[in-house]
């Protein structure tokens, strides 16, 4: 690994080592701290990006990441939305109508060779269908078999339809600095990271740098930036501080469409995966669960099967 990537980059890598979430104790604290991590990353990247899977954590990053760029009169980065071919519909609906509200550069990142064959969720695919760069990145994870099932929940499909679909955009479009909204509580494979994590081993991955600005947020936290800031700075008389209680308790005249809040989040999902691999946590909404006295991922599988050390040394996020 390289002490800098590229040498024009002048970022303290070390920022956010031994904190957690009780270093930024207000609401107040944790989006300063957001803003000057998006701040810097904006100053310091030449081809920067934002990760963006529809879920309320990489929105909230968006937001962070939007409020920054109108201050300082630049455009936001190019959005990429990995599409493993598992989404709920609605989350694809999410995305691509809030994209063109926010008038987002929005890149979806696919796995080409895979989406070309035209397999469906659960087919079972032989690996000499699959093409010289997924046989080698199998290779690379030794696996074993002849064939594949197509399952973006597996630590195979993982790395295939996510990690593959990412590394091929950053080799095709350069993008130096990634802005990603891991959170330190979210998972322990990312309770070490810092705001500025090096991603140099170009063995691995393109090399590039990712960009946490919400470490410091636990669960609780992301709703109060939501109902204080994301959607009263987003939707226009949106009281801030009201939280609905359901889809009927929102201000008058608006529907849960006009808020930047995925409608999966108010049939009781905390997590989104995929559609067979994310599990509904209870019929209210996630932010009115008991978010300190539970898990929050328990409903994905892809953490049950322990992956997710395993994915992120292959470049996952």
């Amino acid at each position: 690994m390289t002490d800098q990537f590229p040498e024009y980059l002048d970022v303290d890598y070390t920022d956010g080592d031994d904190h957690d979430a009780g270093a930024y104790p207000t609401l107040s604290d944790k989006l300063e701290k957001a803003a000057t991590v998006t701040a810097t990353a904006l100053e310091q990247y030449e081809n920067p990006a934002v990760m963006w899977t529809g879920g309320k954590d990489s929105t909230l990053v968006l937001y962070v990441v939007r409020e920054v760029a109108r201050e300082r009169g630049i455009d936001v980065p190019p959005v990429v939305f990995i599409d493993h071919f598992e989404h709920f519909p609605e989350v694809m609906a999410f995305a691509e109508r809030w994209a063109e509200q926010w008038d987002l550069d929005l890149r979806f990142a696919r796995n080409e060779a895979i989406a070309g064959l035209g397999a469906e969720p659960g087919d079972e695919i032989p690996l000499s269908d699959l093409g010289e760069t997924n046989r080698r990145e199998l290779d690379r994870i030794d696996y074993e078999g002849d064939s594949l099932t197509l399952d973006a929940d597996s630590f195979e499909g993982n790395h295939l339809l996510k990690t593959v679909a990412l590394n091929e955009v950053l080799e095709t479009t350069g993008f130096d600095g990634i802005f990603s909204g891991v959170r330190w509580d979210e998972q322990e494979a990312r309770a070490g990271e810092t705001f500025f994590s090096p991603r140099h081993e170009s063995a691995k991955y393109p090399p590039h740098d990712r960009v946490h600005p919400i470490l410091q947020f636990e669960e609780v936290d992301v709703w109060d930036a939501f109902w204080n800031a994301v959607v009263p700075d987003t939707v226009e008389g949106y009281p801030a501080g009201h939280v609905p209680e359901s889809t009927d308790d929102l201000p008058d005249g608006l529907t849960a469409e006009d808020i930047p809040v995925s409608p999966k989040y108010f049939e009781g999902f905390r997590s989104l995966g995929t559609e067979s691999g994310s599990g509904r946590s209870s019929e209210r909404p996630a932010w009115l669960q008991d978010l300190e006295g539970s898990t929050e991922r328990e409903g994905r599988a892809q953490d049950k099967e322990g992956l997710m050390e395993r994915l992120r040394d292959l470049g996952y996020m």
